[in-house]
């Protein structure tokens, strides 16, 4: 952990690099921890930095991967709309819907109202909020691949080459230089897009 906070006690969180509206990107782990509970992440990405982020275990256990991603996304999605709400009022430009990234495609498929089947009966009622939320075009649900997924960093360990793309995903640099420098530690340096 010393080693950790000391690699990085000079990352900052910048904004400004990109231009773009409100981005989410959703993420579960599918209970792979001992209490077998999902560990859930999300992040919102604006102008080129995160401005809301969590990781959390699951309320719940779920039956299965799909499922737990599928809880993730709902729970993504209230942030989101409250974010959409909290920057329409402070911006200028309120965005019409708010992209929503997940790299599950048996959940995104869930989100579908008509996909209500026999094996997902058991979800409680309030998960399928999200149902009403993709109807009403409040959220386009994307997919995403789990290789560009920027939540994973969020979820589980990872190897430092992906720790470090993420990290510059969300934003987070060196003030000179705009790279994460972790070649004496072994890993590439990956370039700021």
């Amino acid at each position: 952990m010393f080693r950790y906070l000391s690699g990085t006690h000079d990352i900052v969180l910048t904004y400004g690099g990109e231009r773009h509206d409100l981005l989410g990107f959703t993420d579960a782990d599918g209970a792979s921890q001992e209490h077998c509970r999902a560990i859930s992440g999300h992040a919102f990405i604006m102008d080129g930095g995160t401005v809301s982020w969590s990781s959390r275990k699951q309320e719940l256990v779920t039956l299965s991967t799909a499922e737990a991603e599928y809880v993730v996304v709902m729970h993504t999605a209230k942030e989101g709309i409250w974010l959409c709400r909290l920057t329409g009022e402070i911006l200028t430009s309120k965005p019409e819907s708010m992209t929503l990234y997940c790299d599950n495609q048996a959940a995104l498929k869930l989100t579908q109202d008509n996909n209500y089947h026999t094996c997902t009966k058991h979800i409680d009622i309030r998960y399928h909020f999200i149902w009403n939320v993709v109807e009403w075009g409040l959220i386009d649900l994307q997919y995403c691949p789990t290789d560009d997924m920027t939540t994973d960093i969020l979820t589980k360990a990872l190897p430092r080459w992906k720790v470090t793309q993420h990290a510059l995903r969300l934003g987070l640099r060196r003030p000179c230089g705009g790279v994460m420098e972790l070649e004496q530690a072994g890993a590439p340096a990956v370039e700021a897009e």
